[in-house]
């Protein structure tokens, strides 16, 4: 999956670029602005930024956003509120006060079996990560499993190890 951003409002639109023949021109459209974007699909630079993706967090609707799935990848994934600039890597696009910029962290890596594991910890935050109804403490590490729900703000993630692009998703309208 790629995800580019909109120049004139920073939303992200994600889609996936091994449905497109190489070297084709897209264009979408922002949701958010209406904005055109066009982009060309060159196998060769898109393979350079490429990174395989190890499950995701479905961020659930609520007052301050709309359902967004946010793909994991090896190492720090750091997850928090979308800010132009921010150091989030999973960040969360919302106007919840109550999230940081940088809330938590999950960690995905393998382990001594060659097994993935994921991670949380807070990173740390002013109002603090939930894992089942509890907040975390500064220190704590927590193996994630499938299914588990995470709290930052007033907003609830699952967990799930299994990431919707492994279910072969139709791609996005485009226009051409």
């Amino acid at each position: 999956m790629k995800r580019i951003t909109c120049p004139k409002c920073g939303s992200y639109i994600t889609f996936d670029e091994q449905a497109y023949p190489a070297n084709r021109i897209l264009v979408f459209v922002c949701a958010a602005c209406g904005k055109q974007i066009k982009v060309r699909c060159n196998s060769s630079v898109l393979k350079e930024h490429i990174k395989p993706t190890f499950g995701q967090l479905i961020v659930l609707e609520n007052t301050f956003h709309h359902k967004q799935e946010i793909s994991l990848h090896m190492g720090d994934n750091i997850v928090g509120r979308y800010v132009k600039g921010t150091k989030a890597n999973a960040s969360i696009e919302t106007t919840d006060p109550s999230m940081d910029t940088t809330h938590c962290i999950i960690t995905v890596k393998k382990n001594k079996k060659d097994r993935v594991c994921y991670i949380l910890r807070d990173a740390p935050s002013n109002t603090g990560t939930f894992y089942r109804d509890e907040i975390l403490k500064d220190s704590d590490r927590i193996n994630l499993e499938d299914g588990a729900v995470i709290t930052i703000g007033a907003t609830s993630m699952i967990f799930n190890e299994k990431s919707s692009s492994d279910d072969k998703n139709e791609p996005p309208d485009i226009k051409e």
